[in-house]
């Protein structure tokens, strides 16, 4: 996991992204979300997502940088929120009981 969360941390993209995302992390929803962004089906768990949607921003993270026509900026909004709400889970399921 921390390989994984290290990963996410070296991200540097533009801050207004950072805040849209962090602000749409809040109401993030994974059942809905996730199946949205991945497909239907059986969802991954939170490591495997959040690898998947690591290749999925990067793709647009580039598209973004060369002006590519293609580009969408909702969907990598879309795609850095739920690398956002995975993560959460992903810290959540790791994180150790303080009693």
């Amino acid at each position: 996991m921390q390989d994984l969360m290290s990963m996410l941390n070296a991200l540097r993209r533009p801050q207004l992204l950072i805040r849209a995302a962090r602000h749409g992390a809040q109401e993030y929803r994974r059942d809905r979300h996730l199946q949205r962004l991945l497909g239907y089906g059986t969802l991954p768990r939170p490591s495997a997502a959040i690898m998947r949607l690591m290749d999925l921003e990067r793709t647009l993270n580039d598209q973004r940088q060369e002006d590519d026509a293609g580009y969408s900026l909702t969907r990598h909004l879309d795609i850095l929120i739920a690398m956002m709400g995975e993560a959460q889970l992903l810290r959540a399921a790791h994180a150790t009981p303080t009693t």
